[in-house]
């Protein structure tokens, strides 16, 4: 029975993206087949993670038979179920049916929306063969499913230039780092004559395939390097803040679930290689830890809420590849994944909370989205909720992850391990830049209005239904203020209900599902899908840590007193929020370094091809004007001195045999 429900858990959402891009020939029948598909693997999934609680262990489960390769390589494509790899299959399937509602909502009168729930299932699909397959031949078509879907759903509105760039940006990039990836797989299953994960784990841990360990590092910095480049971390930073030119739902899926949180998926799965491999290690770890730290800062001085939400997605799941990375020798990838889980239930829920205040207020930039959730009073608690759990306040998810990556660092630290040192002092400068980022986009959603100029200012209104999703955007005067910022002659307030767009009830289960997900989803680590130890709790630490949170929000709530838009970040330099909506420079490194000289290269490449192909075009016709000019120059009489030239040749030859 378990082999069924992993291989339904694949292949009904699969099922139900064909159907509805086939037979959906409305949207609601494509609504219906992809939100079958993903509620039907929601359900094998949670049959799965029900039998692991019962009996958690791993099993190798059959899927379309093995591939014939020969006897050198044994590709078994076969699936393997374990309690984590349960879990996060059936969250992957839970956040994508939540978006699938939430989508029909929101994209209601797209006239994309089929081909849109398709590619979210097929997303999916491809996400859990990812995180249920046991061999590398079925991770890399998980893998490159999901690079083309999301190609697709970044360049959803594929009529205009901003989502079709941020499309091939995404595209091209991941590619790159795609081919280090697999190479580093390919070698390794070579090496271990297997395709299979767990054999590929113990031939190269157990045997002496290399007895230097340099082929094996090199192999594991080509897997590292494909991690980082699917999860945008540095160097391929740049692709992620610009993906949000997709719509909201594509994002929640993108930046929760799915694509950047497979890296981390995989490797868990060579985690004992990557353990036996200190230097792989502490690559990994500083070049995550950079990322989350970077990420942070520029999160905190975006201009955007949801490009602010895309840096904290950066932060997010380098802290998840950190927390791998920092671990000691022997221990499991359970903190890192348990934070894995509680990412893909808060920051879904952020992205749509956002994506619904968005149509409210018209925008998602700082200065449109202050107060909205005042405007929209039903969306404030669970926004608070969301960004608090984000922020890794205790009970929710977040702290508990966090507290136990901490912990492992500082075990792997007391074991002279450098890199539980390095991943110590980057976990707590995270917690920092977390903390700040959350407690100033709560300070913005949630600010009370208090116009300080005066001039004009858009009054926003919505249709009943979000049949008409454009906002309408009317002109009114504003009114004035006295020295207390109170208006003398306030607008009269229309009805929530006469000017909100009204999601269904299956939209408003979905938030609160996910807000129940991220707040209580801690309580899974004292569960069996989780090994991590919960007996011995460093509670001083754990003070700490929420010390530090909570003096970090205080610092950004007194930054925020008198800001216009109780923005903290208008504290900062002009200059900053500028950069920090620019990447802070990273893309403009790209282009000196990366696109100019490659594009330089190509041009000259063209120029010397189109001049051979040029002079191999021309060069008959120059031959034979050539021949027909010195055709012209004698008279078409035989020399009379030819004669002579064949007497001397005969002479000469003559000569040189009797002189040698």
């Amino acid at each position: 029975m378990t082999a069924h429900l992993a291989q339904a858990a694949v292949a009904v959402p699969l099922l139900g993206a064909v159907l509805a891009f086939l037979l959906g020939r409305r949207n609601a029948g494509a609504y219906a087949l992809a939100a079958l598909g993903t509620l039907g693997g929601l359900v094998a999934a949670i049959l799965l993670v029900a039998q692991q609680l019962t009996t958690p262990v791993a099993q190798h489960l059959v899927t379309v038979g093995s591939l014939p390769l020969g006897p050198a390589l044994k590709a078994p494509l076969e699936l393997r179920v374990t309690p984590t790899g349960a879990l996060i299959a059936a969250v992957a399937l839970f956040v994508a049916t939540c978006v699938q509602m939430f989508a029909r909502w929101y994209l209601f009168s797209d006239p994309r929306y089929r081909s849109f729930a398709a590619t979210v299932s097929a997303f999916t699909a491809a996400m859990v063969l990812v995180v249920l397959s046991d061999d590398v031949l079925l991770t890399l078509v998980g893998w490159e499913v999901m690079a083309w879907c999301s190609y697709l759903l970044i360049g959803h509105e594929s009529n205009q230039p901003g989502p079709r760039r941020a499309a091939l940006k995404a595209f091209l990039v991941t590619r790159v780092a795609d081919a280090p990836l697999v190479v580093g797989l390919a070698g390794l299953a070579m090496g271990a004559r297997t395709t299979r994960i767990s054999e590929i784990v113990t031939a190269w841990s157990t045997s002496n395939l290399d007895a230097h360990g340099t082929l094996r590092l090199v192999l594991l910095l080509g897997l590292v390097c494909g991690v980082l480049g699917k999860s945008a971390q540095l160097p391929f930073t740049d692709w992620l803040p610009d993906a949000m030119e997709g719509p909201t739902p594509a994002s929640a899926l993108i930046h929760a679930a799915t694509m950047v949180a497979a890296g981390t998926v995989v490797l868990a799965q060579f985690l004992p290689l990557l353990a036996a491999e200190p230097t792989a290690r502490l690559t990994l770890v500083i070049l995550a830890g950079a990322t989350s730290v970077f990420a942070a800062v520029s999160a905190f001085a975006q201009v955007d809420i949801k490009r602010l939400l895309a840096w904290s997605t950066i932060s997010q799941v380098g802290l998840m590849l950190l927390g791998l990375g920092a671990l000691a020798p022997g221990e499991g990838a359970d903190a890192a994944l348990l934070h894995l889980v509680g990412h893909a239930f808060f920051k879904s829920l952020l992205f749509l909370l956002v994506g619904w205040l968005a149509v409210v207020v018209g925008s998602t930039l700082v200065t449109r989205m202050t107060g909205a959730t005042r405007r929209l009073p039903k969306t404030f608690v669970p926004v608070t909720l969301a960004l608090f759990t984000m922020a890794g306040l205790p009970p929710t998810v977040a702290f508990v992850s966090k507290d136990a990556m901490l912990e492992n660092a500082v075990r792997s630290q007391s074991d002279g391990h450098v890199e539980g040192l390095v991943g110590f002092i980057m976990l707590a400068l995270i917690i920092v830049g977390t903390a700040a980022y959350s407690a100033r986009a709560w300070l913005i959603l949630q600010h009370r209005t208090v116009l300080e100029r005066r001039g004009e200012r858009q009054v926003l209104t919505d249709s009943h239904t979000v049949r008409d999703v454009d906002i309408v955007e009317m002109l009114r005067s504003t009114p004035e203020v006295n020295e207390f910022g109170d208006e003398i002659d306030p607008i009269e307030e229309i009805e929530e209900d006469e000017v909100l767009p009204r999601p269904g009830v299956s939209v408003r289960l979905a938030l609160w599902m996910l807000v129940l997900g991220g707040v209580f989803g801690g309580l899974l680590a004292f569960t069996p899908l989780f090994d991590i130890d919960t007996s011995h709790l460093n509670l001083a630490m754990m003070g700490a840590s929420v010390l530090l949170i909570v003096a970090t929000g205080l610092v950004v709530r007194i930054m925020s007193l008198g800001q216009l838009y109780g923005d903290a970040a208008r504290r900062l330099p002009r200059h900053i929020p500028l950069a920090a909506s620019r990447g802070f420079g990273v893309e403009t490194l790209y282009r000196t370094l990366v696109t100019r000289p490659v594009l330089a290269l190509a041009r000259g490449v063209h120029r010397l091809d189109s001049g051979v192909d040029a002079a191999a075009t021309r060069a008959p016709g120059a031959l034979a004007r050539a021949g027909k000019a010195l055709d012209g120059v004698h008279g078409r009489r035989p020399a009379t001195g030819l004669s002579w030239v064949i007497v001397g040749v005969v002479i000469a030859s003559i000569l040189g045999v009797t002189l040698w």
